[in-house]
């Protein structure tokens, strides 16, 4: 991690929505780079086992842990995760099964004796899975990777809905102390045209039980672009979930992909959705009321109290990026358990199959479910170091980058610094002989500035969404 020289914090500014108009283009999110669709099949696997070999040396350092538990009871239209719909609870104990199959293959080739700093339950939705269910996926983690730091950040995706006081009690009982609710929007006419009924009443039933059994961080998720959302109403969803107090909130843009998720076409039928500029103004007036609740822009849509861990890495300079999003635990190795997850090693990524039936195939012939994946080449780590920078630290130091990389910065990379140019016209970025420095009004465009550095961008633009 290099640490920046200045404070990378300013105080909030308003939004200039010319600037966005301008530059908001597709674009990854960059929770990896290479990003995801850069991923290649990986029927020959030796290339990334090597890596996951090499992680695993005498002396390898801590680990992230992230489960991924698919199932839904109903399916919301807007959604781009790996789901599987199904109200059959048994399920839930089936997939465990499997999972700790996947988990003792795992272990199997690694050192289990690393620190585990991080374990994440997503989905899907976890709390499908019955209390009971939980409590034995809590067990098998402490067994099989039983050197659980002390300050291990132990969270979990909540959907409202689906939640009873006797879950959150399992889930305090195997150690999760943050949670991070799907709300979407509060409006009950948005969330009868998604197909996700969700009375405010829950959310804060949800707050208050969390609250009550010691969970010290709760974030709320929101979408802004889902059908019949005007700027008005979305404000009034805002408003909602800042009575809740959340510690971080995440406020995305709906990302509309049918060719990619095929529910997603019943919005075209129906010709609800906001267009870009209606779209914008719902991230306006979300960004502006935040903003003046005292949360920190964080960057990518996400938002933090002062106080919060985030806000405070954003602060120190020790801000990390991992396929959760921002994270504080920079330099853990990912190992990921469940369909379409994802591991990451220092140079390697894996991402598991995507289908149930697939995953539990492989897992029955006595082999990782690994569909594709990426070693990463050198160029590879030395562009993911600059991007995770400027996602993280809002800057570029370039003495700094040198003797990371060992290479020297300013001249390999002398054609991607001469091609932001036009953002420093704008205003976006700040160009000094020995750094780069995104301004206040380019924090929103984040990902635009990365991608400067990004030689894929061009070629998978379509499969990613919009930067706002």
């Amino acid at each position: 991690m290099i640490t920046p020289n200045e404070p990378t914090v300013s105080p909030p500014v308003s939004l200039d929505l010319d600037l966005i108009r301008k530059h908001s283009i597709p674009g990854p999110r960059y929770t990896s780079y290479p990003p995801a669709t850069q991923f290649v099949a990986a029927p020959d696997c030796r290339e990334i086992d090597a890596a996951v070999d090499e992680d695993n040396r005498a002396g390898a350092g801590p680990i992230s842990l992230y489960f991924h538990l698919p199932f839904c009871e109903t399916r919301c239209w807007f959604c781009g995760c790996t789901t599987v719909i199904t109200k059959r609870r048994l399920a839930a104990g089936d997939y465990l099964d499997d999972l700790a199959r996947e988990m003792r293959l795992t272990a199997e080739r690694m050192d289990t004796s690393r620190p585990v700093t991080q374990i994440h339950f997503g989905g899907g939705t976890p709390t499908f899975f019955p209390p009971d269910e939980l409590r034995r996926l809590g067990a098998l983690i402490r067994e099989i990777f039983p050197n659980r730091e002390t300050d291990c950040e132990f969270s979990v995706e909540i959907d409202p809905r689906r939640l009873t006081l006797e879950h959150v009690e399992a889930l305090a009982a195997i150690g999760a102390h943050r949670a991070s609710l799907g709300v979407q929007d509060t409006n009950p006419a948005v969330q009868l045209a998604i197909h996700r009924h969700q009375p405010h009443s829950l959310n804060e039933r949800a707050f208050a039980w969390l609250r009550a059994h010691g969970f010290r961080s709760i974030n709320v998720d929101l979408i802004f672009g889902l059908p019949l959302q005007t700027r008005d109403s979305f404000a009034h969803t805002v408003d909602d979930v800042l009575g809740l107090a959340p510690d971080r909130l995440s406020v995305f843009s709906y990302a509309h992909v049918p060719w990619i998720k095929p529910a997603q076409k019943i919005f075209d039928d129906r010709a609800q959705l906001p267009d870009a500029e209606q779209k914008l103004s719902m991230f306006a007036v979300a960004h502006e009321k935040l903003t003046a609740a005292g949360y920190l822009d964080i960057g990518l849509d996400h938002f933090a109290k002062p106080e919060d861990e985030l806000a405070v890495a954003l602060r120190e300079g020790t801000l990390h990026r991992n396929f959760q999003g921002y994270s504080t635990r920079g330099g853990a190795a990912l190992y990921s358990f469940g369909v379409s997850s994802i591991s990451s090693t220092g140079d390697s990524y894996r991402q598991n199959l995507k289908t149930l039936p697939e995953w539990r195939a492989a897992l029955a012939a006595g082999r990782l479910p690994t569909e594709r994946g990426l070693r990463l080449s050198d160029e590879d780590l030395r562009r993911r170091e600059i991007i995770m920078r400027l996602m993280c630290d809002r800057r570029l130091d370039f003495a700094a980058l040198s003797r990371a990389l060992r290479v020297d910065f300013r001249t390999r990379y002398a054609a991607e610094l001469a091609s932001l140019a036009d953002l420093e016209a704008d205003g976006i970025v700040v160009r000094t002989p020995d750094s780069v420095r995104v301004t206040p009004l380019g924090t929103p465009l984040l990902r635009v500035v990365a991608m400067r550095f990004d030689p894929h961008v061009t070629a998978g633009a379509l499969q990613h969404s919009r930067t706002i």
